[in-house]
């Protein structure tokens, strides 16, 4: 009986096919392309990663550490070239979260980049989601030009984390005085609690923020509430 005998490169490539079809799996551009990529976005190495791309590269990727996407890691490690690539390469998914949940616009506006979190909202990114928010974030560092532009974009104000912690009460926490009267005069409620019990004022109280606590305690009682 005759034996048909293929060469070792073509059954290599027919087993590939069998793999993806069967499977739906897609196969990396080439050995190594996974880590070329991730290494790139951490040194903003934008021609690698348009390479890559070019190649067939899924710009959604993303690594098994921390479930990062190159356009998160990017934003992580300050590499504004790979960002504004990314943010344009077809089939990107700017909201996709992180294993912990951040997205691109969280990281954008906790690193107070404020090109990335303009460029972002431009795109049409999600602002307002279930738990942590880009607002929470922007709070938590006292950006008010990012608050701003979050609360344009119509940011719930009293937006909850898993524990029911508030933009506000992260303002407080960080004794950020100018966002939490920013927050306060777009209407954020200062008077709510998270789960632990906390107000904004107890925030601001253990963290020795004397002004801040003066100025929300001003603000309830001049609304009428204790």
């Amino acid at each position: 009986m005759l034996k048909l005998v293929f060469p070792i490169s073509l059954r290599r490539a027919c087993i590939a096919l069998l793999a993806t079809l069967s499977f739906g799996v897609v196969l990396p551009v080439h050995a190594g392309s996974y880590d070329d990529f991730f290494q790139a976005a951490k040194t903003d190495d934008a021609s690698a990663i348009a390479d890559l791309l070019r190649r067939g590269f899924d710009p959604n990727t993303v690594e098994a550490e921390r479930g990062d996407t190159g356009m998160i890691l990017a934003l992580r490690e300050n590499g504004m070239k790979v960002f504004k690539l990314l943010l344009n390469a077809n089939g990107i998914d700017i909201d996709q979260p992180a294993k912990n949940g951040d997205t691109a616009l969280m990281i954008a506006s906790y690193k107070a980049n404020r090109e990335a979190v303009r460029a972002l909202l431009a795109k049409g990114a999600q602002v307002n989601r279930s738990g942590w928010t880009a607002l929470h974030y922007a709070a938590a560092v006292g950006d008010n030009e990012i608050v701003q532009m979050l609360m344009e974009k119509d940011a719930d104000l009293d937006a909850k984390s898993p524990n029911n912690t508030t933009p506000i009460m992260m303002a407080a926490r960080g004794g950020h005085i100018l966002t939490v009267k920013l927050l306060l005069d777009a209407g954020a409620a200062a008077a709510l609690k998270n789960d632990v019990g906390m107000t904004a004022i107890d925030f601001a109280q253990q963290n020795g923020n004397k002004d801040i606590v003066e100025g929300l305690q001003y603000r309830l009682k001049k609304a009428g509430k204790p």
